[in-house]
């Protein structure tokens, strides 16, 4: 039995619990039989937040969780094999944690992003929400500016002889006309 006659309970793994709160003390936050500090059982000032373990993200999940992937598996690719920097360095694994303010840099398609994370997100969301989770960083590409022609990478359509090859639109109704097939 504790102090103040109320048996512990074992909890998990067999480990007691610690003291029960009595209905008068529950309002001021102190323990029955114990001690009148009223914080957690190693002292602190309740630095062990609720919301303060949820602050960490695997760096795959939040990369899912912000539209910046599919899927899990591809956002775990991209931290893999593109290499995701955290903070200017390169992330080791998937499985790294990022946290609010954190700043990331990765190549997507033929842009590089640069993004600050804001929050870790609790699920893949509409694109306005996934938004929300992140700050872009990158400077907005210039629109007035003539595209570089390096980075058009539209090939110009091959050179057709005429005649050679399956005919085009334009030579199919020519040679309806000169068959008498006037189909209109």
């Amino acid at each position: 039995m504790a102090a103040g006659g109320v048996p512990r309970v074992a909890g998990p793994g067999g480990v007691a619990s610690g003291p029960r709160l009595s209905a008068a003390d529950a309002g001021r936050g102190q323990a029955s039989g114990g001690s009148a500090s009223g914080g957690s059982a190693s002292g602190g000032s309740g630095a062990g937040a609720p919301g303060e373990a949820s602050a960490a993200i695997r760096l795959d999940k939040w990369l899912f969780h912000a539209r910046f992937a599919k899927s899990r598996g591809v956002a775990a690719k991209l931290v893999d094999q593109t290499g995701v920097r955290v903070n200017g360095a390169r992330a080791s694994k998937p499985a790294q944690s990022v946290r609010p303010g954190d700043v990331l840099t990765f190549a997507l398609g033929t842009t590089v992003r640069v993004v600050r994370v804001l929050a870790p997100g609790t699920r893949r969301g509409p694109a306005p929400e996934a938004r929300t989770l992140y700050e872009d960083l990158a400077p907005p590409p210039d629109r007035s500016a003539p595209p570089d022609p390096a980075e058009a990478a539209v090939a110009p359509p091959a050179p057709r002889d005429r005649g050679a090859g399956r005919p085009t639109g334009a030579e199919r109704r020519a040679l309806d006309r000169l068959r008498g097939r006037d189909d209109g």
